[in-house]
């Protein structure tokens, strides 16, 4: 006997077809969009009102997908793409410290004000007057539309009504399903690292297809940009760890069956050893030089050092014979501090004071890490840090391990910034320390973190 289709799995069916009609609708107008359209699956949940994804799904009511397809199936289509752009420009990964609704309302604006400036058949609307007010806003006020900048807008507006006003005038999807915690969890870590790279694969894309969508297509290319580097720091500090042997219990490679066998048969004798060892990614031997120049930020330097650290617990990252160098230098060094446990951490932060006040120059950093390797204080290098405001004289040669310079930006002001080689736009940036940044030497990479990101 053939199975009776439920009214429910009727509407989920329906559903289903509605939204691969509207991924195919916006694919007629944005080609370049293809990976990115087709990236979230598709799944019914019954507690939301309108869609809403968590990066990895898209989730929606049937209620509403029915409902609102014969009425207005033009916003629909709309609130597909908002809620694609969302993870395109990686707004659920990248909230720091911001507050949450304010951050809300930010990427939400950000997000339909590319949809508005998009002007394609598929999305269009008429504005409404509050809408066109705060766009012409933005422009006089020369602000980047970028939900970073948006966000340090929206902190001026201080009278409840309007921010409120603003929240229902660009509401589009709902936020639930964003990530609390990204760096906590594996699965959204995984989804924010894949649409990184959706993200460059339509950065791509829309480079080979010309820039036929006016301001929208420099927009979509900062914020790719400024996603990519604002989502660095964390995952940055990978590329300092080392794959070593710590002596403890491998549980993965160890069968409890067999030795607790083993105990009961011979009494104290198991019959298999659990191993002593574990291959475990960890930081073992590292340099941070702080620029400690007259127009450096000591609070700023402090939450940047607290950051660090507390990425570095979260990891789990220090091995026992750990070696970490905190260099403080302006045009020469003046204090080097070595933390190998964290009692070495606790210890500085209490007593933290940045020591100098001169010009920048790196290269007396550097040369004082030369003259440590030579005289064997390190084993294993794997590379520097640097914080600093960028202006300086830098090494003229390469040096023999991997370096990053690390800049706070004022806020407001995102760039077209990348984790490596250099900048990727030709404006100059600002940074938190009231000045531009001149581009890095080639061999270095650059990372940029916002001051809120921070808590600053």
């Amino acid at each position: 006997m053939a199975h009776r289709q439920t009214q429910t799995e009727w509407e989920n069916e329906m559903c289903m077809q509605i939204l691969d009609v509207i991924r195919s609708e916006l694919y007629l107008d944005f080609r370049y969009l293809d990976m990115a359209l087709s990236a979230l699956t598709f799944s019914a949940n019954e507690q939301i009102h309108t869609l809403a994804t968590d990066g990895t799904y898209l989730f929606f009511s049937r209620e509403q997908i029915l409902r609102v397809f014969r009425n207005n199936p033009l916003f629909l289509d709309r609130a597909y793409l908002h809620s694609v752009l969302h993870c395109i420009f990686r707004h659920l990964w990248m909230r720091g410290n911001r507050e949450p609704v304010l951050w809300n309302l930010a990427c939400d604006i950000a997000v339909e004000w590319m949809i508005d400036s998009f002007d394609k058949k598929s999305t269009k609307r008429t504005l409404s007057l509050r809408r066109m007010n705060y766009y012409a806003h933005l422009k006089e006020e020369n602000i980047p539309v970028t939900a970073a900048a948006i966000y340090h807008d929206l902190l001026s507006v201080t009278d409840y009504e309007e921010q409120a006003a603003l929240q229902f005038e660009f509401y589009t999807d709902d936020h639930r399903f964003w990530p609390k915690e990204p760096g906590k969890s594996p699965s959204s870590a995984q989804a924010g690292e894949n649409w990184e790279k959706i993200g460059r694969r339509v950065s791509k894309e829309m480079e080979l297809r010309g820039k036929q969508d006016g301001d929208a297509f420099s927009s979509v290319q900062t914020q790719i940009a400024q996603g990519r580097s604002r989502r660095s720091y964390r995952e940055f500090l990978r590329k300092f760890t080392v794959l070593k042997e710590e002596l403890q219990c491998d549980y993965d490679e160890f069968d409890l069956n067999y030795y607790t066998y083993g105990l009961r048969l011979y009494k104290n004798m198991p019959l298999i050893e659990p191993l002593e060892s574990r291959e475990i990614m960890k930081i073992s031997e590292f340099v941070i030089v702080i620029d400690t120049s007259y127009s450096t930020n000591g609070p700023l330097v402090k939450r940047f050092l607290e950051e660090t650290f507390q990425i570095i617990r979260q990891r789990d990252s220090f091995f026992r014979k750990s070696h970490i160098r905190i260099i403080q230098c302006d045009n020469q060094v003046h204090a080097d501090a070595v933390i190998e446990s964290e009692e070495d951490i606790n210890r500085l932060l209490q007593n933290f004071s940045l020591i100098g006040g001169g010009g920048t120059d790196f290269r007396p950093a550097f040369a004082y890490v030369d003259r440590l390797l030579d005289e064997g204080a390190f084993h294993n290098l794997r590379g520097l840090l640097y914080f600093t405001d960028g202006k300086g004289i830098y090494p003229a040669k390469r040096p023999p391990y991997e370096t990053a310079f690390v800049f706070v930006d004022t806020p407001g002001h995102g760039g077209n910034v990348s984790a490596s080689g250099g900048a990727a736009g030709n404006s100059p940036q600002q940074n938190a320390f009231g000045g531009d940044i001149p581009e890095v030497p080639p061999w270095a990479m650059r990372i940029h973190l916002d001051e809120d990101e921070l808590g600053i």
